[in-house]
């Protein structure tokens, strides 16, 4: 797929601390009903695309978005009993918002542009410096402080991107660290920054130490 393949207005949905990288997924619960029409119509269209993105609030605004979001395919939805959706996003590539677009839709629709994230199309990435034993270290002791329990051989099993953005998207971080993730250029950098939020969380967010 190349950029050109897709659409030039995404529809988007501001959610808190959703973080949706490339080549990964993320379940959501929909339910506001600007949201079940916006799941509807996205269905009618042949990428199925939903732009996820933080908003990005300011002292006298408070609809403001970031910047930079994640386009994902509906890959997955099922319907509850009481009209629900439970769908699964697919990550397919970052996009930049250039302006927010007028309509008759209860949902926010954006004019978008694809360009400078060819490498979200592409195959995985791989980070040549990881030292993964060492990563998994710290993370055990980030769980351990937490309290919070995993299935270790899963990790243990998952490749280098999958593993770097599928905790990126999990664990427990501030919506404005979440963005921090998304935009980092490659898997290195993305990485890296996981590394320096985990081990600012086990200071307990102290600045005091210098993080090596």
């Amino acid at each position: 797929m190349h950029p050109a393949d897709l659409p030039d207005t995404v529809s988007v949905f501001p959610l808190p601390g959703a973080l949706l990288l490339p080549r990964s997924r993320l379940p959501l619960h929909i339910f506001e009903p600007r949201y079940l029409q916006m799941l509807d119509d996205a269905l009618k269209t042949k990428e199925r695309l939903i732009g996820m993105v933080q908003p990005n609030p300011c002292q006298n605004d408070d609809t403001k978005l970031h910047r930079i979001g994640c386009a994902g395919r509906v890959t997955q939805f099922s319907e509850t009993e009481d009209g629900r959706y439970l769908i699964t996003l697919s990550g397919v590539s970052r996009f930049r918002i250039q302006s927010e677009l007028d309509g008759f839709t209860p949902y926010r629709r954006c004019a978008v542009t694809w360009d400078g994230f060819d490498r979200d199309l592409g195959k995985g990435e791989i980070d040549d410096t990881f030292d993964r034993s060492g990563f998994l270290r710290l993370l055990g002791r980030y769980f351990s402080a937490r309290q919070l329990s995993t299935d270790w051989e899963s990790l243990n099993e998952a490749d280098d991107e999958l593993l770097v953005n599928s905790l990126s998207m999990l664990l427990d971080f501030d919506p404005e660290d979440k963005q921090a993730l998304l935009e980092a250029p490659c898997l290195r950098t993305r990485r890296e920054t996981l590394v320096t939020l985990i081990e600012f969380s086990l200071r307990g967010g102290s600045n005091e130490e210098q993080l090596q």
